[in-house]
């Protein structure tokens, strides 16, 4: 066992050293590499995310964005809805935008459920990508 150890030893004095240059190139792949893997990771689980749920029921926490998004309808029909002025990138939970409109939050909800089903009237959904029920193809 050993003899074995001391001439793999022996191989490995007998390897080639790496360059700085050949250092750098290596540690730059691994960045890039790394880079890659995480923009990847991010992407799979936005779509797992938005894939299941759809549709969902609104609630307070809720963004007007975020509703829109996941009811698919644009966002300036619902502000139209409840009455503001689309702002970019407006993140406050509905629960805020009623407490600064002075009315209960459940009936800015009904409202923006009445809002989302005009704008489905107007604008449908896209078909979702599931198969149909009875296996086969549609037609």
């Amino acid at each position: 066992m050993w003899a074995i150890l001391l001439k793999l030893l022996g191989k490995r004095s007998k390897m080639r050293r790496l360059s700085w240059q050949q250092w750098l190139v290596a540690l730059a792949f691994l960045l890039a590499l790394s880079v890659t893997a995480l923009f990847g990771l991010r992407t799979v689980r936005r779509a797992i995310y938005w894939h299941s749920h759809r549709d969902e029921p609104i609630r307070p926490w809720m963004s007007v964005p975020y509703v829109a998004h996941s009811y698919r309808v644009p966002p300036h029909l619902l502000y139209k809805a409840i009455g503001l002025t689309p702002v970019p990138h407006d993140r406050r939970p509905l629960r805020l935008i009623a407490r600064e409109q002075n009315r209960p939050v459940e009936q800015l909800i009904v409202e923006l459920q009445e809002a989302i089903v005009h704008a489905r009237q107007s604008f449908p959904p896209p078909p979702s990508a599931a198969p149909p029920p009875h296996g086969g193809t549609p037609p």
